[in-house]
């Protein structure tokens, strides 16, 4: 890699850490960032995945004291259940063509630009729908469905699992964001190890965005209570997201 490549690499990767610990959204601007140095979009995808996986884990540490349980499941099983769907969702990529995968990218970007752009309005809906009478069921599918889209496409993941929450009646807002870091940590992981042992993850890449994500995790983590103006910084990142999406579509 050139050192103008190296810098992409790295400015990518802690603006990714930061944005996933406040807002979500970082595989905006992960992907593409893999993707113009020359890898290959099945492993681009696989690589932001796993360089994801430092910036949850910074971003979970700074949210320890807020997690705790509200809903119909206890934390481990939460993990658990997300951690089947992310190796299902993983598999699910070891086995899509190259083209194919191009060829879908575009539409779960949009997907995930929707839903990270009306997530709030989404998450009140269903909290005010009375989201607490959800049971054992409906929380495991919920959990179970988000893990295996988290395992296939790391995209909008953060936006995905707190609507999850709310529907499974999780009402603390810090409580949900340190829940999302530690099954988005945990849902990451073992995709990674997935990609890892099917050869996809492109590894000089990888360690410059893991380290630059891991410092971004933590500061995003620190600073997410200080940050007054979130809709500025959600607008913001809509605006990467549809962007990502025409390019990848023009293209």
């Amino acid at each position: 890699m050139t050192i103008l490549e190296v810098l992409l690499l790295a400015v990518a990767g802690a603006a990714a850490g930061f944005l996933n610990a406040v807002a979500g959204g970082g595989t905006f601007l992960s992907l593409p960032a893999l993707i113009y140095v020359g890898v290959s979009p099945v492993s681009a995808n696989a690589t932001a995945t796993l360089t994801a996986l430092p910036g949850y884990a910074s971003s979970a540490w700074g949210f320890r004291h807020d997690v705790q349980s509200e809903g119909a499941l206890s934390l481990k099983a939460i993990a658990g259940i997300g951690g089947i769907g992310s190796v299902l969702g993983a598999l699910l990529l070891t086995i899509t063509p190259g083209d194919t995968f191009l060829w879908v990218v575009p539409w779960l970007l949009l997907l995930s630009t929707f839903l990270f752009a009306f997530g709030p309005n989404i998450l009140r809906k269903i909290q005010s729908g009375g989201a607490g009478k959800a049971g054992m069921a409906v929380s495991t599918a919920s959990i179970f469905a988000v893990s295996i889209y988290g395992g296939y496409f790391n995209g909008g993941l953060g936006i995905m699992l707190l609507a999850a929450f709310g529907l499974i009646g999780y009402v603390n807002l810090h409580c949900m964001n340190g829940l999302k870091s530690i099954l988005s940590a945990v849902v990451s992981l073992l995709s990674a190890v997935t990609f890892i042992a099917s050869g996809l993850i492109a590894w000089e890449q990888a360690l410059v965005m893991a380290a630059s994500s891991a410092i971004g995790g933590y500061l995003g983590a620190s600073m997410s209570r200080r940050i007054i103006k979130t809709n500025l910084m959600r607008q913001f990142v809509t605006v990467i997201g549809f962007t990502m999406t025409l390019v990848f579509l023009l293209h």
